[in-house]
């Protein structure tokens, strides 16, 4: 069944209450998210609720899912380093009632308004693992830089992990400033970290000092889509596995005459973009 074709909750997984509170916002931490392009550190998920989509996302590594064409994309493997291994895939939430339910989860969506200021509609998600010991690297890049098929730019991007992240096994790094750097060119996703210097200015060389987004599982990170960050390899015995949650504000409209995402019916050219495959999250509160 494509769980796409339901727009709420089918479980009570991520009921509020469940040990982890409704999130609110402060004043300053949106400010902070204005003036650097980031946040991190965000507790949103409880212990049970990390064990049940740790057990998922185990399901959904698995070889036969490949043909599963409820997936966007599937990579066992996006690495082009052949010692080097990152899972990567889009489109967990139409196989996977954990990661489905993750999407309508209160407190995320509530910050998605915050930080976008408007109402929030669902653009995709993606899954994200590291293995022990050769976790391939995550490239120095824009969100952005993959979404100029939809306009006007207005999307965030929210990194919840499900393990510790730090600088030992490979936790996503932040660019302090960056979103106010113009567009970058799109390189590889995976492996190369010395690609994006070559289209940097002196200035924007200077000002490169990323920030560790050194979290807890259960915590999140949100981030603007034209925020430099990237991710080094994780040469630990403890994986690096991430859930990411790209939300887009409501109005956002197609950039493409092709289809926005594998798999998805062609939204025309001009048109805002919605339907059973970009729900309207927020909810009238």
């Amino acid at each position: 069944m494509d769980l796409s074709l339901t727009h709420e909750a089918i479980s009570d997984l991520f009921a509020v209450g469940d040990g982890v509170q409704p999130l609110l916002i402060s004043s300053d931490q949106a400010g902070s998210f204005a003036d650097e392009g980031f946040m991190f550190g965000v507790p949103v998920l409880s212990q049970r609720q990390i064990e049940k989509l740790r057990e998922s996302l185990e399901f959904l590594m698995t070889p036969d899912q490949y043909e599963n064409p409820l997936f966007h994309e599937f990579h066992l493997n996006e690495s082009t380093v052949p010692e080097r291994r990152l899972f990567h895939a889009l489109g967990g939430w139409r196989v996977s009632e954990a990661f489905h339910d993750l999407v309508f989860a209160e407190p995320i969506i509530a910050a998605g308004e915050i930080l976008l200021g408007a109402p929030v509609r669902f653009w995709h998600d993606q899954l994200f693992v590291k293995p022990a010991y050769d976790g391939a690297a995550v490239a120095w890049h824009q969100d952005y830089s993959y979404w100029t098929r939809t306009v006007p730019l207005a999307h965030l991007t929210c990194w919840i992990g499900l393990d510790d992240s730090d600088e030992e096994n490979g936790c996503v790094q932040y660019v302090p400033g960056s979103h106010r750097w113009h567009l970058l060119p799109r390189g590889e996703l995976a492996d190369d970290m010395t690609a994006v210097f070559s289209h940097l200015n002196a200035e924007q060389m200077e000002a490169f000092t990323p920030v560790p987004a050194v979290m807890k599982a259960g915590e999140a990170s949100f981030h603007h889509p034209m925020t430099v960050h990237g991710s080094f390899e994780n040469t630990s015995d403890r994986p690096r596995r991430g859930v990411v949650i790209n939300f887009m504000r409501d109005g956002v409209r197609s950039n493409t005459r092709e289809p926005l995402l594998r798999g998805v019916p062609v939204i025309p050219m001009g048109e805002k973009i919605q339907g059973q495959f970009f729900p309207l999250l927020s909810k009238t509160r």
